[in-house]
C-alpha cells in the first residue's frame, strides 16, 4: 500500500511538472484546435513519429482543462492503469486523460477497453510513436477509438513557427496551374534550411537536429519496433542494415528484392522490416501505376533521415522525392511512381486530380521536358527547387503549402 501511495505521489508530481513545461510553449501545432474542439464519447489516438511534439501537444491540452490530467508511461512504471484511472476520477474528478508512448504499457488495449466501459464520465487521449500498435489498437477496440495522425511540420507549419507568418494553404489545382500566391512562392530561400531538418519540431531548440536524429533512429529500432512488431533481439542489426542501405543507395531501384539481396535476407524479411520501418515513420513505399507492372514497391525515407548517412549535396535528389512522397502521406493523398523501363527517362510521381492525370517530375532546375517523351497525361509538370513558376515548372517548396 505504501508503495502504490508513493507511486501515486509520482504521478502528481510529474503531472504539476508537465503543467509548467507546457507553459513554456506558445505557438501549437495545427492539429491542436481539432483536438482541444472534439467532443463525443470515443477516445482519440495520436500516432507520429518520435520528436514531432506530440509530448508538447498533450501538455498544451493539460492546460486548457483543470479536469485533465497527464501520464507519460515512458517515464513511469504504473502496475494497473484503470487503477490508476479510477482513483484519478474519483478522489481528483479528473475528467481527461492525456497518456503518452502508449505502447509501453503491456496490455494497453485491455486496460482503455475497461476504462471506456467501467468509467464513462472519463475520456482518453492517447499517442505513440509507433503506427502499428495504433492501428491494432484502434481494430480491436473499434469505435471506442478514432486515430489522428501528427507528422512532423509541413513547409508552411514549418514557417509558422519559424517566423510567426501564416501562410495560406494551397490545393494541387492551383500549384499545377501556377495560381500560387507571390508570399508562397517567396519562400523558396527557406526550403534548404526546412530539409536539412528544420521539419522536425525539436530542430526549432536544436541548432543541429541530426545528432537528435540519430538518437531517435536507435530509439525507434531498439525500443518501440521490438514492442510492437514480433521480431528478435538478433533481428534488430538486420533491421539497422536495411535502413542503412536504403540511406547510402541512389532513389532508384530501393525495393523489397534489392533490399534482401544487399542486406543477405530473404525478400520476406525485407518486406516484413520495411513494414515495419513505414509504421515507425522511418521509410515511405510507394506502389507503381498501371497494372501490366510488377506490383513491388518503391521505397522512400521520411524527412530527414537519408541526411544520417550522406551529405546535404549527395543527398538532395532522394531527398526532394522524400518531401514530396511525405507531404501526400501527411494530406492524405493517393500517388503512385511511374515505372520506367530500363534506359528510359520516366517522371517520378502520377496522381489523379479531379478528371485530369497529372504526372510530376520532381528535381534540380535542369530538369525539362525529355522526362515527359512517351508519358500519356493531361498534364506535366516539373516541380523544381527554387522560385522559378513558369511553363510546365513550378516551384517544389509550393508542394508544402498543400
Amino acid at each position: 500500500m505504501q508503495y502504490k501511495s508513493l507511486q501515486f505521489d509520482k504521478l502528481l508530481e510529474l503531472n504539476e511538472l508537465s503543467k509548467k513545461e507546457a507553459g513554456k510553449f506558445i505557438l501549437k501545432r495545427f492539429l491542436f484546435p481539432e483536438l482541444l474542439n472534439d467532443t463525443g464519447r470515443h477516445f482519440i489516438g495520436i500516432v507520429g513519429p518520435r520528436g514531432t511534439g506530440k509530448t508538447v501537444l498533450l501538455r498544451q491540452l493539460l492546460l486548457e482543462n483543470e479536469n485533465s490530467f497527464y501520464i507519460s508511461l515512458d517515464s513511469v512504471e504504473i502496475p494497473d492503469l484503470f487503477e490508476i484511472t479510477s482513483r484519478l476520477s474519483t478522489d481528483f474528478k479528473i475528467r481527461h486523460l492525456l497518456i503518452d508512448e502508449a505502447h509501453f504499457y503491456r496490455d494497453f488495449n485491455k486496460a482503455i477497453k475497461k476504462i471506456y466501459d467501467f468509467l464513462p464520465e472519463i475520456r482518453v487521449l492517447f499517442t505513440s510513436s509507433v503506427a502499428l500498435a495504433m492501428f491494432e489498437t484502434s481494430q480491436d477496440l473499434g469505435r471506442r477509438v478514432l486515430l489522428r495522425h501528427l507528422y512532423p511540420f509541413s513547409f508552411g507549419e514549418y514557417l509558422l513557427f519559424k517566423t510567426g507568418t501564416v501562410f495560406p494553404r494551397l490545393s494541387l489545382e492551383q500549384i499545377a496551374s501556377g495560381d500560387a500566391p507571390s508570399e508562397c512562392l517567396l519562400q523558396a530561400h527557406r526550403f534548404d534550411e526546412y530539409l536539412r531538418g528544420g521539419l522536425m519540431p525539436f530542430a526549432l531548440q536544436e541548432p543541429e537536429p541530426l545528432a537528435l536524429l540519430e538518437n531517435v533512429l536507435h530509439t525507434v529500432i531498439d525500443r518501440d519496433i521490438p514492442r510492437a512488431g514480433k521480431v528478435t533481439v538478433h533481428e534488430l542489426p538486420l533491421i539497422e542494415k536495411c535502413v542503412a542501405f536504403a540511406g547510402k543507395s541512389a532513389v532508384e531501384g530501393i525495393n523489397y528484392s534489392t533490399m534482401a539481396a544487399n542486406v543477405g535476407i530473404t525478400r520476406y524479411k525485407a518486406e516484413s522490416y520495411a513494414r515495419l520501418l513505414e509504421d515507425a515513420f522511418i521509410f515511405q513505399t510507394v506502389f507503381p501505376a498501371g497494372t501490366n507492372v510488377l506490383r513491388e514497391p518503391k521505397i522512400l525515407m521520411c524527412l530527414p533521415y537519408r541526411l544520417l548517412y550522406r551529405g546535404y549535396d549527395d543527398a538532395l535528389g532522394g531527398l526532394r522525392e522524400d518531401f514530396f512522397a511525405e507531404t501526400m502521406r501527411m494530406r492524405n493523398i493517393k500517388f503512385q511512381y511511374l515505372k520506367s523501363v530500363r534506359g528510359a527517362k520516366t517522371p517520378d510521381f502520377s496522381i489523379q486530380m479531379q478528371d485530369e492525370n497529372v504526372v510530376f517530375e520532381i528535381g534540380g532546375k535542369r530538369k525539362g521536358v525529355g522526362q515527359f517523351k512517351g508519358v500519356e497525361a493531361m498534364k506535366k509538370i516539373v516541380l523544381s527547387h527554387g522560385g522559378e513558376s513558369r511553363g510546365f515548372r513550378r516551384p517544389l517548396h509550393l508542394i508544402g503549402f498543400v
